[in-house]
């Protein structure tokens, strides 16, 4: 029986990097939410003549947002009896949610652990503009706006792994391996 590893966190905290270190090390499945669902986004969002890159405008919160996490679990589901899996997302909402790991254990029929992925915001910043993504230029342009969409960045409200990936705290990194 699997384990569904959920790795959350702001955008440019690290998710992806840190997944995928522990797929490896866990021999798992790796699910990141761009890879899996990207190349669907961008035809609806162009079919619909809008900017192929949006991922941070109400419409795309309320027309995608649930459909991609629907896939990511579902898939998840197909291959966790036989397997770990590791899920990369934001998953902003749920970190809200103290019911939400067992919510999730229930509906994925296997147990749940979540990893919060978090550094400072300029560390993102800075992470967001290296990587050179259009659908992160809206982000980089009106930065201030951005992140007050995180809030604070308040850890999730339910047990969790917390993850530092500030390169300027070594000891964050050794935990990484």
């Amino acid at each position: 029986m699997g384990t569904a590893f959920i790795i959350c966190g702001s955008p440019g905290a690290g998710k992806t990097t840190y997944g995928m270190l522990l797929s490896r090390k866990r021999q798992a499945l790796f699910l990141d939410i761009d890879t899996v669902t990207e190349r669907m986004v961008q035809a609806g969002l162009s079919m619909a003549g809008l900017d192929p890159d949006d991922r941070d405008s109400p419409l795309f919160k309320q027309t995608f947002r649930q459909p991609i996490y629907e896939t990511l679990f579902d898939i998840a589901r197909e291959n966790l009896d036989w397997s770990d899996v590791v899920i990369a997302g934001p998953f902003t909402r749920e970190l809200r949610n103290p019911e939400w790991p067992a919510e999730l254990s229930q509906s994925l029929g296997h147990s749940v652990e979540i990893h919060y992925v978090h550094c400072p915001p300029d560390v993102r910043r800075e992470r967001l503009a290296r990587r050179g993504n259009p659908r992160d230029q809206g982000k980089l342009q009106d930065w201030q706006t951005y992140i007050q969409y995180y809030g604070a960045e308040e850890p999730p409200v339910f047990d969790h792994v917390r993850i530092n990936t500030n390169p300027k705290n070594p000891e964050a990194f050794s935990a990484w391996g």
